[in-house]
């Protein structure tokens, strides 16, 4: 536990701004000013913003756990589920379990449905001439992957969108009534989930619950609250960050009208800028960890107990990595470093299936209009996450 009479100074403030610029700007400072920063915001936490200290942090994950805390801020309930918040060994099954759901040939698999939802949803906005690319794409895509990824019921999409969005809204602002009710909606999804591939196994290369179901720890099954836990941490992970990422790329290509061009010229080079875009937007300041033991980086002590985040947005525009880093450049040699998807045993298990979800939106967006442009006030998203929740387009057909 932390010292209660060791008395440390507040570097920054995480709260001052939701600016996506604004936050950059104070990362690009502190990488410079203080690496190793603290605030007494959230209940006190630290924060790494170096490219080194970030990635070894991620990868030692002996000295940094993620079971104390995982996030900053936490679910107010203080829940703990799989795998996010279990240390290995604990961790591995769950992981092995979802990882057997995400092969290539899966993936591969969906890409003609998920494009065919992708079409879909982005009708109505392209038909009127303007929309709000996060909220009304962003925000309902990704419940469609969701839903073919864990093959949900068709009709569970919109409402999965709609209460995850509550959801996200009410944690970043510590509404616990509001989070318990729309935390209590998706347990319900998974676990007639859950209940329905008990009775009706599929195979565990082309569904997750029947690989949770089907995994051994020590030669037993895991534990069916534990499974119905890791399926609802699906649910939410699949819906937070992909309307940011796509709000945030969106926007990037309505103020870039020549790399707007560019792309929908040469389509062949959507999958190299995504990695760029990636990069430049990472969609969190918040995953964290806890020391098990007094560890000392760059010459301040952080102690057991007292929560690290590893801000993979600002190890991201380290220009000690990424030259010139708050640029965007299509042919970045480096670019496999990036931080995106997080390092080491909890690196983001569905980061094959984000590329192919983004690669997806940013392709039907292009080839589906003459030009779009970013008009109107953009809202950027709350800790923990970082990125445009809300930005207006309006799109030139064809």
């Amino acid at each position: 536990m932390t010292d209660p009479d060791r008395h440390i100074l507040e570097d920054f403030d995480p709260g001052a701004t939701d600016d996506p610029d604004e936050v950059h700007a104070l990362y690009r400072d502190l990488r410079t000013r203080c690496p190793v920063a603290h605030t007494d915001s959230h209940g006190g936490f630290w924060a790494l913003t170096t490219y080194p200290e970030i990635r070894a942090a991620a990868l030692d994950d002996s000295r940094y756990i993620s079971s104390v805390k995982a996030v900053v801020p936490s679910d107010p309930r203080g829940l703990r589920r799989p795998p996010l918040n279990f240390d290995a060994p604990r961790h591995t099954p769950y992981r092995r379990a979802l990882d057997a759901a995400l092969s290539r040939r899966r993936i591969a698999g969906l890409e003609p449905v998920l494009r065919a939802h992708a079409v879909r949803v982005l009708t109505p906005m392209l038909e009127r001439g303007s929309g709000d690319i996060a909220q009304e794409f962003g925000a309902l895509f990704p419940a469609w992957v969701t839903t073919e990824w864990l093959n949900l019921d068709p009709e569970l999409a919109p409402l999965l969108a709609e209460t995850a969005a509550r959801w996200v809204r009410a944690w970043r602002q510590q509404d616990r009534p509001v989070v318990n009710a729309m935390s209590e909606r998706m347990y319900e999804m998974a676990r007639e989930l859950v209940a329905d591939r008990r009775a009706h196994p599929r195979p565990v290369e082309e569904d997750p619950a029947s690989s949770l179901l089907a995994e051994r720890a020590d030669g037993e099954p895991l534990e069916t609250e534990q499974i119905v836990g890791a399926l609802r941490q699906s649910l939410v992970v699949g819906m937070v960050a992909p309307p940011i990422v796509i709000g945030s790329i969106a926007t990037h290509l309505g103020t870039d009208q020549e790399l707007q061009a560019r792309l929908r010229a040469e389509p062949g080079l959507v999958p190299g800028a995504l990695e760029e875009f990636l990069r430049l937007y990472a969609p969190y300041r918040g995953f964290a960890r806890t020391v098990v033991e007094p560890t000392v980086v760059l010459g301040r002590e952080i102690l057991p107990g007292e929560p690290v985040t590893l801000t993979y947005a600002s190890a991201n525009r380290d220009a000690t990595v990424f030259d010139a880093p708050d640029d965007f450049r299509l042919d970045r040699e480096n670019i496999a470093d990036h931080l995106a998807f997080g390092r080491g045993r909890h690196r983001c298990p569905g980061a094959p299936m984000a590329r192919l979800m983004l690669r997806i939106a940013v392709e039907e967006l292009l080839a589906r209009t003459r030009s779009f442009t970013a008009v109107g006030a953009r809202e950027g998203a709350r800790m923990p996450e970082l990125g445009i929740v809300s930005a207006d387009l309006r799109f030139v057909s064809p």
